[in-house]
């Protein structure tokens, strides 16, 4: 049996779960602020195969009912255009590329080649951890993960052999990803090879979302996207929103108000991403195998049971989660002390808390 964790980890000082309704309903505890903006709260889940959940201050109704449409039509956009294993009608997505290795290269929108690129960037700065082009390796566990939901009881559950696992690594070399940006073209250089864009396709999304519907004017909100928060702007009386990160030592099935925390931190304009080994994984005899699979093992990662990523950009926040959490304590602190803009927090496996040099400075107090 799999166990998957789709809802959103989403916390502020006046907004509880147990509030969320309808879209364009304001929630039950929500006054009109000094500005004179009102206090709207929504949810919905067809989006990147999780929870999202907003929280806007709008002058009117109609106006959050249209930032929300909107926020909507672009999130499932992106969910559409950074799918792996489905193919919509128009569309060319991921998919279309990974079906195309080694055959041509494809002609794909700029939203594709952005996180791409990006992908590629971070990719350098992980020192590889953060490697999209890892898709013949994470479609085996993938795999294992979904046999293992079928079965009856954990007992039923196997592993990838060693062998299996080696065989695709051979078909991960990032270098084999061709991008074209004057022709808008991606070609996959080796034909077994693949992309899984699950790092970064929905931190690139919720960013570019986000900062659409900034240009659209929206002023105050705070965006939950599976875990990936991202706050635009302050409330209307100055303060900044709150996130979150969830205690992965006693991590529930179902967030709520009481669901216990390591640490929350003062957003404004801000992104704050988590990975956890406590998300999606199956058990075999007693073990958690999770999904952040480690490129120098092939295997689940063993260093951390939580990284969580602060910074100006989801996308970014989204990659070194992921990095960060395939890689040594020393390593990864160097990597963030090396950014600007970017706070780390680190809960490693012996039940330690450790931050960034700046992550205090956001600290709720």
């Amino acid at each position: 049996m799999k166990t998957r964790r789709i809802s959103a980890f989403f916390l502020t000082l006046v907004f509880c779960l147990s509030l969320l309704t309808g879209c364009g309903s304001p929630a039950s505890s929500s006054s009109a602020s000094s500005s004179g903006l009102q206090r709207y709260s929504t949810i919905f889940y067809d989006a990147f195969d999780t929870v999202t959940q907003v929280i806007a201050y709008c002058d009117s109704e109609e106006e959050f009912n249209a930032q929300m449409d909107a926020l909507h039509k672009d999130l499932v956009t992106y969910h559409r255009l950074y799918d792996i294993y489905n193919d919509y009608e128009g569309v060319t997505n991921v998919k279309t590329i990974n079906d195309n290795a080694g055959v041509a290269p494809v002609t794909v929108d700029d939203k594709i080649l952005g996180m791409l690129e990006l992908a590629q960037k971070m990719y350098d700065t992980t020192d590889g951890k953060l490697n999209i082009a890892m898709g013949s390796v994470l479609r085996i566990w993938h795999n294992y993960r979904e046999a293992a939901e079928a079965t009856e009881t954990d007992a039923d559950n196997t592993l990838p052999t060693q062998e299996e696992l080696d065989a695709a690594a051979q078909h991960c070399d990032i270098t084999n990803l061709i991008i074209d940006d004057a022709a808008k073209t991606v070609y996959l250089a080796d034909p077994d090879m693949s992309l899984d864009v699950g790092s970064v396709g929905k931190g690139y999304a919720v960013e570019m979302a986000a900062q659409a519907a900034e240009a659209r004017g929206l002023t105050s909100a705070l965006i939950s996207v599976g875990g990936n928060l991202r706050a635009i702007g302050t409330k209307p009386d100055g303060s900044p929103w709150v996130g979150g990160v969830e205690n992965p030592w006693k991590a529930s099935e179902v967030y709520t108000a009481d669901t216990s925390t390591v640490a929350a931190v003062n957003m404004s304009d801000l992104a704050l991403v988590t990975s956890g080994d406590y998300q999606r994984y199956f058990v075999v005899d007693g073990v958690r195998y999770h999904h952040l699979i480690d490129p120098a093992t092939l295997w689940p990662a063993a260093y951390f049971n939580g990284v969580s990523v602060l910074s100006d950009d989801s996308g970014v926040a989204d990659c070194l989660t992921t990095g960060l959490f395939c890689m040594p304590l020393e390593e990864g602190q160097a990597i963030v002390e090396s950014l600007d803009g970017v706070e780390a927090l680190w809960c490693t496996t012996d039940g330690e808390v450790v931050t960034s040099s700046g992550w205090d400075a956001y600290a709720k107090k």
